[in-house]
């Protein structure tokens, strides 16, 4: 019975630290389809979305170096093109969702291209331009967008087979799961993609980027890339989400998205996965906790920008990053 213990303790204990993360991200994930609660379900599948945008901003700003307000441009843009792909065009939602993320992960090539020949102060100011010009856009482009008023009534994600539903997105619960398996797929793939070749490229050209071109890299490639895959997940998340909302409308580009990414990215730690999606969970449920008082949520959001630049400059991940290093200094100091 002891030496059975003590093996499960030493198997628990070979776990590697990516397999630890992901256990407790597992149980964060899943945490809310035990509540029985279909507000907790809605914020829930928030929280989903803000991990894959938090991600993809990560994988911009963290591991490229480029810091990008392009992300919740992304997100409306691929949001409306799913909207209008479905009831202008007649696509389902499982097929529009996917448009919309194609759609953005194109359009960040076209943007890029250009965005990318400046310094990386003008490229911030040049994506934030692209967000403030598709919330203009979504306003005044009526026959499109039609304006204000958006685009409601649309179709719940669900699956029909005859006169049979199969599954019906309209519960919080089908769609919680719908989102969970979508976010478990995008953040595998960004996931993959920083632990290959290229995200050690990305690593290399953030830390030093002329040194990373005297190797031979191309290095606007590789950013490219990155900028594209991240408005590609930006896009489909934004394209599935408004079919759980039921209608797009301008408010998909309020800053307010933009605030709690910074703030998730910030706070869990610019170039580390596993917090920043830690982050995005518990930065999504705290806010609902304020949602009577919206001032007093504003007043929340400032105190923790100014305390995480004060007490943790490198975010949570950062921290433990710093406090790996030490405990492993003194395991190989003599």
């Amino acid at each position: 019975m002891m030496t059975r213990a003590l093996n499960g303790g030493r198997a628990t204990r070979s776990l590697s630290p990516d397999a630890r993360w992901c256990v407790c991200v597992a149980i964060l994930a899943l945490a809310p389809t035990l509540t029985g609660s279909n507000y907790v379900l809605n914020v829930g599948s928030l929280a989903l979305a803000f991990a894959v945008l938090a991600t993809s901003l990560n994988l911009i700003f963290g591991f490229t170096g480029l810091l990008s307000f392009a992300q919740i441009g992304f997100w409306g843009v691929g949001a409306y093109v799913a909207a209008i792909a479905t009831a202008d065009y007649g696509l389902s939602p499982w097929l529009a969702f996917v448009v919309g993320g194609a759609f953005t992960g194109v359009l960040a090539i076209l943007v890029g291209i250009p965005a990318l020949r400046v310094s990386r102060a003008s490229f911030v100011i040049v994506s934030l331009s692209f967000t403030l010009l598709a919330t203009l856009l979504s306003r005044s482009w009526i026959d499109v967008t039609r304006g204000p008023l958006g685009i409601p009534g649309l179709p719940a994600p669900s699956i029909t087979i005859g006169d049979k539903l199969l599954l019906d997105g309209h519960d919080p619960l089908t769609f919680y799961c719908i989102m969970l398996g979508f976010a478990a797929l995008a953040l595998g793939i960004i996931f993959a993609l920083i632990r290959s070749p290229i995200g050690r490229i990305l690593l290399a050209t953030n830390q030093n980027e002329a040194l990373a071109r005297s190797q031979g890299i191309n290095v606007k490639h590789y950013q490219l890339l990155a900028f594209s895959v991240a408005a590609a997940f930006s896009g489909m998340t934004g394209g599935l989400y408004i079919f759980h909302l039921g209608i797009v409308d301008p408010s998909i580009f309020d800053t307010y998205y933009s605030e709690m990414l910074l703030i998730i990215v910030i706070l869990g730690g610019a170039g580390n996965f596993w917090t920043v999606i830690v982050a995005a969970f518990v930065l999504t449920a705290v806010p609902e906790l304020l949602r009577f008082d919206p001032e007093l949520r504003l007043v929340m959001f400032g105190a923790v920008l100014v305390g995480a630049a004060l007490v943790l400059p490198g975010g949570f991940g950062g921290y433990l990053r710093e406090a790996n290093l030490k405990r492993w200094r003194k395991e190989v100091r003599p």
